[in-house]
């Protein structure tokens, strides 16, 4: 390929909730990632790193543009959507011509009052390098498909891996796809099948032998066909609240439609059998510390319907109240995002007795505050670093934070909401999981990075918030019916196809 061959790279990246939640703005990727220009050369790690190495090996002069980066939260506030979008296009029109760009997004980004980001952001930079460009963008697994993404796109590529260890390759995997394409060695083809299931992701690994794993496997199955150039499994976001949610999977051939298209629409109709395999039993917070105070060994309380990775504040207080309740006298551990009781905590000082409101202080739709008197015994400024995953090596940032002892539970105030990896945040305050009888872990997948080397009994919580485990009780205001779990049967169903941007014809 010519060393003159240029590639656009930049996105805005996070998830978003839109059934709560606190509205992300700028200070949101200020705390993240915020790469402006060459810094975005500068990214080793994650999708971007992933595409800068490709782009390296392949002699392909890369153009950095803008990368946004965040944890998941609500919709991004108007004002912010438009001050990253304006910066990434003005640079793209900037760097103009490019004959390809590389988009790493999320694909479950929301803007306040106007859903589809990452469809508004693709459909704008078609309009500034036009029809023959070649756009290839990467996706979370949990994307929201629209038909604005995929008309306008040559290529969509997902991570395959949940919990998601192949941020680096998905990358790899995308600029391969582009330059491959640029270099006219292939066509890419795509149509995506979606069939309207919207489950929670507590069955939806990807490893092992559960529902999402076996279908992942299945359509990554299919590249072994030889005019399939890339296969992807897809469990939505299911707390968008988004008109035309749905699963089911992307498929690429080479230059055939036709073949992409009789692929994703047997793929679609295979995750729609797998339906009832994708909902959990759940259980109260007080049926769960009694089994778990019955059973030998540790046990993790899954509070997963404030999980911050979704798009929660994170300031749900469920499981705690329950411990408290249930006198529990071994310890446990528990993480809340409260700002006001951080600074308490901190105004106050180790070994400092307090007594304040805690949680529900945010996000207060879900519940009340919980009245609580504990001793501080750990300060910090809430940095860590994350040690795998979308962000592995990347800085987080809670804010000020404090260990907060009430009785034998050890509470985690944190200021800010951060996505869960592993156990960096208790970590990180000197808190050990290992030696804990309860861990609350607000994450419907990730726990088990934590905490499966201590072969936990698991129990998912059935508790109010924006990350509920199952859909069967949520209002959605722009999902309209019908739609899996809420129909269980929908007579005479087909999948929903979307087609790419047609390849250009090779002048």
């Amino acid at each position: 390929m010519s060393k003159k061959t240029r590639v656009a790279v930049g996105a805005i990246f996070t998830e978003c909730n839109m059934l709560g939640g606190l509205p992300i703005d700028i200070d949101w990727f200020e705390r993240y990632q915020l790469a402006r220009g060459e810094e975005v050369l500068a990214i080793d790690t994650g999708v971007v790193g992933g595409m800068l190495n490709v782009l390296r090996e392949q002699g392909v002069a890369a153009v950095p543009l803008l990368f946004a980066s965040t944890c998941p939260g609500g919709p991004l506030t108007a004002d912010c959507y438009a001050e990253l979008k304006g910066d990434l296009l003005d640079r793209l029109r900037a760097a103009l011509p490019v004959d390809g760009v590389l988009l790493p997004l999320h694909g479950a980004a929301a803007v306040a009052d106007d859903g589809d980001l990452e469809g508004d952001l693709i459909a704008a930079v078609r309009a500034v390098v036009g029809e023959e460009v070649v756009i290839v963008a990467t996706v979370d697994l949990h994307t929201h498909l629209t038909e604005a993404m995929v008309s306008n796109a040559n290529g969509i590529v997902a991570w395959a891996t949940y919990p998601h260890r192949d941020a680096v390759t998905t990358g790899e995997r995308g600029a391969r796809l582009l330059v491959d394409a640029l270099a006219f060695r292939c066509r890419p083809a795509m149509v995506v099948a979606k069939v309207p299931v919207v489950t929670g992701a507590i069955h939806g690994s990807t490893e092992g032998e559960g529902p999402f794993a076996c279908f992942g496997r299945l359509v990554k199955s299919h590249e072994s066909a030889p005019q399939v150039l890339s296969t992807s499994a897809i469990l939505v976001h299911c707390v968008l609240d988004q008109p035309g949610m749905g699963s089911g999977a992307i498929v690429i051939a080479d230059d055939d439609f036709a073949a992409a298209g009789r692929i994703a629409t047997d793929l679609g109709n295979d995750y729609w059998a797998r339906r009832f395999d994708l909902e959990p039993r759940t259980w109260t917070p007080e049926e769960a510390i009694q089994a778990g105070l019955a059973a030998d060994g540790p046990a993790l309380l899954v509070e997963t319907a404030d999980c911050c990775g979704g798009g929660a504040a994170g300031d749900a207080v469920a499981s705690l109240k329950a411990l408290i309740a249930a006198r529990v006298e071994a310890p446990a551990l528990v993480p809340v995002v409260d700002a006001a009781a951080a600074a308490r905590c901190h105004d106050a000082g180790v070994g400092a007795e307090v007594t304040l409101a805690l949680g529900h202080q945010h996000d207060p739709r879900w519940g009340h505050p919980l009245q609580a008197a504990g001793i501080v015994t750990g300060l910090g400024d809430g940095r860590f670093t994350y040690s795998g995953g979308i962000w592995g090596g990347v800085e987080g940032e809670m804010g000020p934070a404090a260990v907060l002892e009430i009785g034998t539970v050890q509470v985690l105030v944190a200021s800010h909401p951060t996505y869960d990896w592993a156990d960096e945040q208790y970590r990180s305050l000197g808190m050990d999981p290992d030696n804990a009888k309860f861990i609350v872990a607000k994450n419907p997948m990730n726990y088990n990075l934590a905490y499966g080397h201590l072969t936990p009994q698991v129990y998912v919580l059935d508790t109010p918030g924006p990350t509920p485990a199952t859909m069967k009780s949520v209002a959605f205001q722009h999902l309209q019916r019908p739609y899996f779990p809420l129909d269980e049967e929908i007579p005479d169903l087909v999948p929903t196809l979307l087609q790419g941007h047609p390849m250009p014809r090779r002048r």
